[in-house]
């Protein structure tokens, strides 16, 4: 197991991975259609994205939850 004080960290670097695949997967079809070469762009433009991802929701990622916390009204 991995200890729990990382666990912002792994949930960015899933949720990263995960949402930059999906986004590049579909930004690189509707960007050069299915083709031989779809799932190397595929790959590339991922491998690309995924270190922006993470950083991006590893920093604004707090900034975010306090914003939504504010929006949010608290459970009685």
């Amino acid at each position: 197991m991995i200890a729990a004080r990382y666990a912002r960290a792994l949930f960015s670097l899933i949720m990263s991975g995960l949402m930059s695949c999906i986004v590049t997967g579909i930004a690189t079809v509707k960007a050069n259609g299915f083709g031989p070469s779809t799932f190397g762009d595929w790959m590339a433009a991922w491998a690309f994205c995924w270190p922006i991802a993470f950083t991006v929701i590893l920093l604004l990622g707090p900034t975010v939850q306090r914003f939504v916390n504010g929006l949010v009204k608290p459970q009685d």
